[in-house]
């Protein structure tokens, strides 16, 4: 037994732990080789973890080629985890906190009928003095918010709504909407300065699941109250806050996903 952050701990279950985190980091099955060196273990040492999974179910090695992946018991685990997560319990925790740490107003926003729609809304020190509160809907290409949905959202929907904003207001979308996706994406958040309301500025950055599908959206609002000057920290700590919800229900974050 060891000592591990101050608790007493298994070294031998730690170490089979970090050589099935390896797997599951994967993009697929895997060789042992692989295994061994994303765990930082020897390929002996590794080889006998992987053994003593196979027996236990959570691992499996393909017949042909020898390569491991995941088994039915650490599936069987990972559904049973992802069936208690409460998404919005875990980003009321992590953004309450951030409009804390920032003094900025957050929210989180998903997609409804009317398109981006406020479900939570945290205050700040001071509060922003706006019209949005939760039940407000955001357009499309006006608002932060609206920009993460398109770039990030399902893309046959999203075009969609670009095509019925074309119709209603031309002038309202961006020249070329492949080039405008495709930055924002890169960026992993978007930004806008009084484009919805003067004098508001907001950073919108994305949450999403196992698979790559955006689930909510968060934001933070700043008035003139706060300074320009730290609109990049903010940024980076919103951005974070969505990578930590990301992880905490089983998604991947941007950065791991190669986005």
């Amino acid at each position: 037994m060891v000592e591990s952050g101050g608790r007493r701990g298994i070294q031998s279950v730690e170490i089979g732990m970090r050589v099935l985190a390896a797997i599951a980091e994967m993009p697929g099955a895997s060789s042992l080789s692989s295994i061994a060196q994303r765990a930082s273990l020897s390929t002996s040492q590794t080889h006998r973890y992987l053994s003593s999974l196979m027996v236990a179910g959570m691992v499996t090695q393909e017949g042909r080629s020898g390569l491991y992946d995941l088994g039915s018991g650490a599936i069987r685990i990972g559904l049973a985890a992802l069936s208690r997560i409460d998404a919005f319990a875990i980003a009321d925790t992590v953004l309450g906190a951030l409009a804390a740490e920032t003094r900025r107003t957050a929210l989180v926003a998903v997609w409804g009928d009317a398109g981006p729609t406020v479900v939570r809304w945290y205050p700040g020190s001071p509060p922003v003095m706006t019209a949005l509160t939760v039940g407000s809907n955001l357009p499309l290409f006006r608002s932060s918010t609206g920009r993460i949905f398109y770039a990030f959202g399902e893309q046959v929907e999203m075009d969609r709504q670009a095509r019925l904003i074309e119709t209603s207001d031309p002038a309202g979308l961006p020249s070329d909407l492949a080039a405008y996706r495709a930055e924002i994406r890169a960026a992993g958040h978007a930004s806008v300065s009084g484009d919805l309301i003067p004098g508001l500025r907001a950073a919108a950055a994305p949450v999403r699941d196992l698979q790559g599908n955006l689930i909510m959206v968060a934001a933070l609002l700043a008035g003139a109250d706060f300074p320009v000057s730290g609109d990049a920290a903010a940024i980076a700590a919103l951005m974070t806050a969505c990578d930590r919800v990301t992880e905490a229900i089983g998604g991947q974050r941007l950065i791991a996903a190669g986005i």
